[in-house]
């Protein structure tokens, strides 16, 4: 029996993580050369990359889709795919990778590309927010938000950009007064940011949701009152528990946050601008991923 042809559509960004230059698409193709699957490329440009996509896809019909970038462009993959049942991949290419982290891929490109090749898929979740953004990983209101709005303010990529924002975002942060309405509660808080988690760490590897799950149909909302000393170690060193005076986790499957003044506001790294409100949802098993074989079937 002949084996199966797959066909492969990777979008690549070329300027993700700054690897402008690195001829990604020879080393795939030299990759591929042994294989009988086919392959295609669509190169992101800025200038109307979701609808070229969508064109792409309808035209082309790929087997799998995969993302060669960061989390922005792992995000407009999988948004152009929710309404089918073709399978996302991951190349992490990009400056913080926090999905490719989330899900332990690799990142070699020989070692991705054999999980795009061999690997499982499983059905992710995902959050809707305010009926316009959909969250894979990390959305959050507040300290972080205003750091990632700074850190693209300078232009900087890598940890030495990101380093400074977080110096000068630490030393003017503010706290705010927020209300949160779940089916089950509703609490005020004044806290320094509100977490909305699909996942649990940063793209840093700091833990901000220990008890995240990306396969149980439900998220947490994290509420960040104090970033005492005890709490940042327990981010880095992936400790399971938090103290509840200094951060709150809620498990929830619908969430609706509101705000006394305008609060800066991000979705899986990308920032949009300031809000007051934000009311969200799981969509459950929205998303196929394709993972290593060796993931364990209860994470």
């Amino acid at each position: 029996m002949a084996a199966e042809i797959i066909k492969f559509l990777f979008v690549i960004n070329p300027i993700s993580g700054g690897k402008g230059k690195q001829n990604l698409e020879a080393s795939i193709h030299e990759y591929f050369k042994p294989l009988n699957h086919q392959v295609e490329f669509f190169l992101m440009d800025g200038k109307n990359d979701a609808a070229s996509l969508t064109h792409w896809v309808n035209s082309w019909k790929p087997d799998r889709v995969v993302a060669v970038g960061g989390d922005g462009t792992v995000s407009l993959v999988a948004r152009n795919l929710f309404h089918t049942d073709i399978p996302v991949g991951i190349i992490p290419a990009g400056s913080a990778n926090g999905l490719a982290k989330e899900l332990d891929l690799k990142f070699s490109l020989t070692d991705a590309l054999d999980v795009i090749v061999t690997g499982i898929i499983r059905k992710a979740d995902v959050i809707r927010i305010n009926n316009a953004h959909y969250c894979l990983h990390l959305s959050d209101i507040g300290l972080n938000a205003q750091l990632i709005k700074r850190f693209e303010e300078r232009n900087i990529r890598g940890f030495i950009g990101y380093g400074a924002a977080l110096l000068r975002t630490l030393w003017k942060k503010r706290r705010i007064r927020v209300s949160i309405e779940t089916k089950n509660r509703e609490i005020k808080r004044e806290a320094l940011m509100v977490v909305l988690a699909n996942a649990t760490k940063y793209g840093t590897g700091a833990i901000i949701n220990p008890a995240g799950n990306m396969y149980d149909g439900l998220f947490e909302v994290v509420v960040v009152k104090k970033l005492a000393i005890t709490e940042l170690l327990k981010m880095m060193f992936k400790t399971r528990r938090f103290n509840p005076k200094n951060v709150e986790v809620f498990h929830t499957r619908s969430v609706t946050i509101e705000t006394k003044h305008k609060v800066h506001f991000q979705v899986d790294g990308e920032y949009l601008g300031k809000t007051r409100k934000v009311q969200a949802s799981i969509e459950a098993g929205r998303l196929n991923l394709i993972l290593p074989k060796d993931t364990p079937v209860s994470s």
